[in-house]
């Protein structure tokens, strides 16, 4: 089953299973990345990130020093990926004119031995589109936890090859190549084929990459952006998504090249480094946002 919310010539469509962003366009033309109706997400297009983004080496952490194995649902590289909300139904909250509201509570389980509720809401205005997390602790000890989410802005119908792309972040995490999570600290981006604080063209830049040190502008907000020829579009988001992950694939269905442009509150491994993870206690509550915004050239 998918949502609709509307806004003038402003559309997005959401799926009631893993509350993701299955499209978003303005007078008909594309802003993220979609898929057809029924369809499994493709390359985890619009899927929200919880309660950890990105990978967990192993499937292992610890909770207190408890000894914690989640499923390893990336086999290829052992490791468990992208949370796990991705597949639960979600239940509408509340849709009122153009914003809806959705949440899904993450029980006990293998791996993960806490409960977390999880809240999301989608608005259209004006301005775009804004995305607001919520995480909820509803169990008996503090959790810590992170939250991203895997949009693939779209530069409307300009190719992501014509596109240049230019970043709020100053670092690099370096990655084991063949598993694909952190093998160093972050690194300064400055002189490297890395630093996108100056837009660059992306055409032949191979990214599946996490940036960190993303700093908020005059206005207090990240901003991420993908410029074409003809128009372009913003990932901006609130300082709590202090990394983000670039990622290029070569083939998205019906696409071809396209670009994942994914907020996070947390790098790759948090759970195991530590490194910017929230925590919170019995009964806290936290909330932060992001969104996507078409931009004139």
């Amino acid at each position: 089953m998918t949502l609709e919310i509307v806004h003038g010539a402003a559309r997005a469509v959401i799926t009631e299973t893993g509350a993701g962003l299955r499209a978003y366009e303005v007078g008909g033309v594309p802003f993220s990345e979609t898929y057809g109706f029924g369809e499994t997400p493709p390359l985890g297009s619009g899927a929200v990130l919880v309660p950890w983004p990105n990978r967990t080496a192993g499937g292992r952490w610890r909770l207190d020093g408890e000894p914690q194995q989640l499923e390893v649902t990336e086999p290829a590289r052992g490791n468990a990926i992208h949370g796990l909300v991705r597949r639960l139904q979600w239940t509408v909250i509340e849709q009122v004119g153009s914003s809806i509201s959705l949440e899904t509570t993450i029980d006990p389980q293998a791996g993960w031995p806490t409960r977390l509720r999880t809240t999301i809401a989608y608005s259209l205005d004006d301005t775009g589109l804004t995305v607001t997390h919520g995480v909820h602790n509803v169990g008996d000890r503090p959790t810590p936890f992170g939250v991203g989410t895997h949009p693939y802005p779209r530069a409307g119908n300009d190719s992501t090859d014509s596109c240049t792309l230019q970043l709020a972040a100053t670092t690099v995490l370096p990655l084991d190549p063949s598993r694909m999570v952190p093998s160093g600290p972050a690194v300064d981006v400055t002189g490297t084929e890395y630093d996108f604080r100056t837009a660059r063209p992306l055409r032949d830049v191979q990214l599946d990459t996490p940036f960190g040190g993303c700093l908020p502008g005059e206005d207090g907000l990240v901003r991420h952006v993908v410029t074409g020829p003809t128009t372009g579009v913003e990932v901006w988001a609130d300082p709590d998504f202090k990394w983000v992950q670039v990622f290029t694939p070569g083939e998205f269905p019906g696409r071809g090249r396209a670009i994942a442009v994914e907020p996070m509150t947390c790098p790759p491994d948090a759970l195991n480094s530590g490194t910017d993870l929230i925590t919170l206690a019995p009964g806290e509550s936290w909330a932060a946002r992001w969104g996507i915004t078409p931009i004139s050239t």
